[in-house]
């Protein structure tokens, strides 16, 4: 996860926007002449200038917080949030003024970006500003320090819960810890309404038609054509996920028993060794192929290795500066959280953080010592490094080309972590021969396959949350709704009207758009197939490693820099060839996977 200042005003601060009003701002004096290009300039140079001297103070109080979760953190970083959103709030309204006037289109890039780049948008009024920023921090503290309680003496925080479910094959444990989660995201929900019900209100002052048509319009198209180009996508990868499904299912089924995992019917939610059933790798051992296969463990690997939580951050920034990337600052190391603290709440979800759009880069993670963190350490330093390379962009242009390009860039990276990277690494003597690649390419397709329908249809609840198309009574219901009909899960019990199951995702209380993520899964594997182009790979796709190419880091690193200064569609271009998005890379990438689902599926009773 991504965590620049300008996503600071989109995911965790809302604010208060006292004088937000056109008639209350020092700049509405524009508005009393006609305005020129060159006023539009001078304008951008102010709004770079005061957001940018603001938004320092105001990362480190959310760092902070997010290190620390206590009453006075949570006050100092509500109050500078406050600040920095009615700064943005208050300089996207009088972006607005130049609509009509004859600009370039570097200026009006950065008009239109000014206008767009909040995600919750505060309205004029400053009692409901205020009250949505209050929202926003409580709403980051329920979830930052929620936990299950069995007893008074006995509480289960997400991360013992996750570890837990990843491992054990009790339904009885998993279902008890997928319920306790769950009642942390009840009380959500009354403020959550609220807080949709005002940031359409603010969304409205700017222009749009409600909160949805705001998110749907950063993407370089028409807000309607957007969601017609995410279900393009989701078609191409749609077959392949199904064959995935069918199996998983079948071999679960198998496990437990067809009284708890039917073949005619979506898989029970709390089985497939994740929380929120997004991801499936934990299941492998009992999806895996019955032959005898090969594959490295990477855990274990890590522990007889005497791997620490450092340690693995370095072996991962060493990836990068084997394709010729700069290291990383001293302090990096010196302010980064790597563990869970002793004593104080964190919110341990993962996310790289640039504090000050220069050179004080660090990530906050819980670290595990697995494969899979080591994979998410990757994941993490690709936004770093993507945060350093378009540090001297104008503000506006400091962020990724879309918002689904930051995740896809770690992602890249995390697809290299090859059999032949371990190797060269020493985590590994050797390199498995092809006919062990099922085994690793149902590995991957586990993790980033089976997340695709989940990245794409949080948003799609959200948007109809956010445009008002349902109303509370509903949110629980659309959402198991929507989560059958995507991914093909049900939840494992029934669940009341009264039920907040979002909530208990994470960037749904943080107000995270994540369709970003949905976009990743599907960039990095087209980022992937271009740079092992780059870098002259004759192996197989999912055999193909960049590491040690500085080519192909130099060109990754051409397109890191042009940040967000172009249409996304022009950066794509950068790299690939292309303007186009295009999943059919995936179907290459895991081309043999695909042969082995379907001779295991014949016979099956497929879909649900």
């Amino acid at each position: 996860m991504n965590k620049t200042k300008i996503s600071l005003l989109a995911s965790v601060v809302i604010a208060l926007c006292a004088g937000c009003s056109p008639a209350n701002t020092d700049t509405n004096k524009m508005s009393e002449a006609k305005l020129s290009a060159e006023d539009a300039k001078a304008f951008l140079q102010k709004v770079d200038h005061d957001i940018t001297r603001l938004a320092k103070p105001a990362s480190h109080a959310s760092w902070a917080y997010s290190t620390n979760i206590n009453y006075d953190n949570a006050q100092v970083d509500a109050y500078l949030g406050e600040q920095l959103s009615v700064m943005w709030a208050k300089y996207a309204v009088e972006a607005a003024k130049f609509n009509d006037v004859k600009v370039d289109a570097d200026t009006r890039r950065q008009l239109n970006l000014l206008k767009s780049g909040l995600e919750i948008a505060p309205p004029a009024d400053p009692a409901k500003a205020e009250r949505l920023a209050s929202i926003g921090s409580d709403l980051a503290g329920m979830y930052g320090a929620g936990k299950y309680c069995r007893s008074e003496n006995e509480c289960y925080s997400l991360v013992e819960m996750s570890a837990e479910m990843a491992v054990s094959r009790d339904p009885a444990i998993m279902l008890e810890f997928w319920k306790g989660w769950r009642e942390v995201s009840k009380p959500m929900k009354e403020i959550f309404t609220e807080q949709v019900g005002i940031a359409n209100e603010g969304a409205k002052e700017l222009g749009y038609a409600n909160t949805s048509e705001l998110w749907r319009a950063k993407y370089d198209m028409p807000a309607e054509e957007f969601p017609k180009e995410l279900d393009r996508l989701w078609g191409q990868v749609q077959p392949f996920y199904e064959s995935l499904h069918c199996h998983v299912r079948a071999e679960l089924s198998e496990h437990y028993g067809e009284d708890i995992v039917p073949l005619d019917k979506p898989i029970p939610a709390h089985l497939l060794g994740n929380m929120w059933a997004q991801s499936w790798g934990n299941v492998y051992d009992i999806v895996k192929p019955e032959q005898k296969l090969n594959v490295p463990d990477v855990t274990k690997a890590l522990a007889e290795q005497g791997y620490d939580e450092i340690k693995m951050v370095k072996q991962a920034e060493s990836f990068f500066s084997s394709l010729g990337f700069e290291p990383l600052p001293d302090t990096f190391y010196e302010r980064s959280m790597f563990t869970k603290p002793e004593g104080r709440e964190v919110q341990c979800h993962a996310s790289a953080w640039d504090l000050d759009e220069k050179d004080d880069l660090r990530i906050k993670m819980c670290i595990q010592k697995t494969g899979e963190e080591f994979n998410v350490i990757h994941h993490e330093l690709g936004h770093n490094y993507y945060q350093r390379a378009y540090k001297d962009q104008p503000l506006l242009y400091r962020g990724s080309a879309n918002s689904g390009f930051h995740e896809a860039i770690g992602d890249t990276i995390a697809l290299s972590i090859t059999p032949t990277y371990l190797k060269q690494i020493g985590l590994i003597d050797e390199i498995p021969d092809e006919s062990n690649d099922i085994g690793m390419l149902l590995k991957v397709a586990l993790d980033k396959i089976a997340f695709i329908p989940f990245g794409l249809m949080v948003d799609q609840w959200r948007w109809k949350v956010l445009a008002g198309e349902i109303t509370p009574e509903e949110y629980n219901t659309l959402w198991w709704e929507l989560r059958e009909k995507y991914q093909g899960v049900a939840a494992p019990v029934e669940r009341s009207a009264d039920a907040f199951d979002p909530g208990a995702k994470y960037h749904v209380p943080a107000n995270v758009s994540y369709t970003r993520y949905f976009l990743a899964h599907i960039l990095q594997f087209q980022f992937h197939q271009a740079l092992c182009d780059i870098a002259g790979s004759e192996e197989a796709l999912h055999r193909c490693s960049i590491y040690g190419s500085e080519k192909a880091g130099k060109a990754l690193n051409e397109m890191l820099e042009m940040g967000q200064s172009k249409p996304w569609q022009e950066a794509m271009t950068a790299l690939t060839g292309s303007p186009d998005m295009d999943a059919s890379t995936i179907e290459a990438y895991f081309a043999p996977l695909k042969v082995w689902l379907d001779k295991q599926n014949e016979g099956r009773n497929c879909g649900w």
